[in-house]
């Protein structure tokens, strides 16, 4: 796959490499130090405060934006790397591919689905045993027939 990355992209993956370091992190103790030891030759001036309060505003504005970059970028490929997982398994409900679409209460009744399903699970007390949404009914049925027709 032919990878096509533009500016923005290419800086902002340097951006938050590089502000993410502990190299970044000493820069910016260094930079709070020497605006601290400059403050008696200032007088710890109205300007003094200024200059590091401003500084870190636009420093925090820009970061704002790379760092959601970032986060976007990385939970799309976790999304889509899951996606891959659920429709390649076998026994996996596919309604779960693309679910980050789903409104909150439809994220709401799925959650309850899951809730039904850990319940399921605890009756059958057989927790390497797992199911797929579709299919923890009928699953748990069929088992509890079998287990009263053997007992």
């Amino acid at each position: 796959m032919k990878k096509k990355r533009n500016f923005f992209e290419d800086f902002s993956n340097w951006a938050t490499a590089a502000t993410g370091s502990s190299a970044a992190f000493l820069i910016a103790i260094g930079v709070i130090v020497i605006w601290l030891i400059t403050g008696p030759v200032f007088n710890y001036s109205d300007t003094w405060q200024l200059i590091i309060n401003t500084g870190t505003t636009i420093v925090t504005f820009l970061m704002v934006f790379l760092i959601q970059k970032a986060q976007n970028k990385d939970s799309k490929a976790i999304h889509l790397k899951l996606n891959e997982l659920l429709a390649s398994h076998e026994g996996t409900s596919n309604c779960m591919v693309n679910i980050e679409d789903l409104t909150e209460e439809e994220l709401d009744h799925l959650y309850k689905f899951y809730i039904r399903l850990s319940e399921l699970a605890q009756k059958e007390n057989d927790l390497t045993q797992t199911h797929s949404i579709d299919a923890a009914e009928e699953n748990n049925q069929q088992k509890t027939q079998k287990w009263k027709k053997n007992n």
